[in-house]
């Protein structure tokens, strides 16, 4: 599905800061395939795991947030992605708490259109993409996107942030 079938109504905020911007992207729609968790989105979209990625939702310490991309069928690992962002530990955001903090819900969320930018760490899994595709910011919805596009969005870095 490319971009020039998307109706305006059927667009997501993130899809119009991509517009904005000029970034070329593609989007798909899984809605009604009961696709829930990162690999059944995956597998409705019948893509390679390793090039649909989640975006997860930390809190540290310090009371800073930090945005951290994986692959959906990696785990995040907590030690890692701290030292990644230079803080002692971090937890993910609670459920509840995502939607005032970041203006997404569960399952929804995407680095893309946040109510604020945090700092974002992608998994070096990303250097083996030409394209990656992640959540459009409303569940049902993904955009795909090269990293190098991604960038022209929002600033992140990439690390080895996953589960060995």
């Amino acid at each position: 599905m490319g971009k020039s079938s998307t109706k305006a109504e059927d667009k997501t905020n993130v899809m119009r800061i991509l517009d904005q911007k000029g970034v070329p992207y593609c989007h798909y729609c899984y809605v009604g395939t009961g696709a829930i968790s990162g690999v059944e989105v995956a597998q409705a979209l019948n893509e390679d795991v390793r090039r649909v990625f989640k975006t997860l939702v930390t809190s540290a310490k310090s009371k800073k947030n930090y945005v951290f991309m994986v692959p959906v069928a990696e785990e995040l690992d907590l030690k890692k992605a701290a030292k990644a962002v230079g803080e002692k530990s971090i937890e993910m955001v609670k459920s509840k708490d995502l939607l005032g903090l970041t203006g997404y819900i569960h399952g929804g969320c995407s680095p893309i259109g946040m109510k604020k930018y945090f700092d974002t760490v992608i998994d070096i899994a990303v250097l083996d993409q030409e394209k990656i595709i992640f959540s459009g910011g409303k569940i049902g919805y993904q955009v795909e996107l090269s990293p190098a596009d991604l960038k022209q969005v929002i600033p992140y870095q990439v690390n080895d942030i996953t589960v060995s």
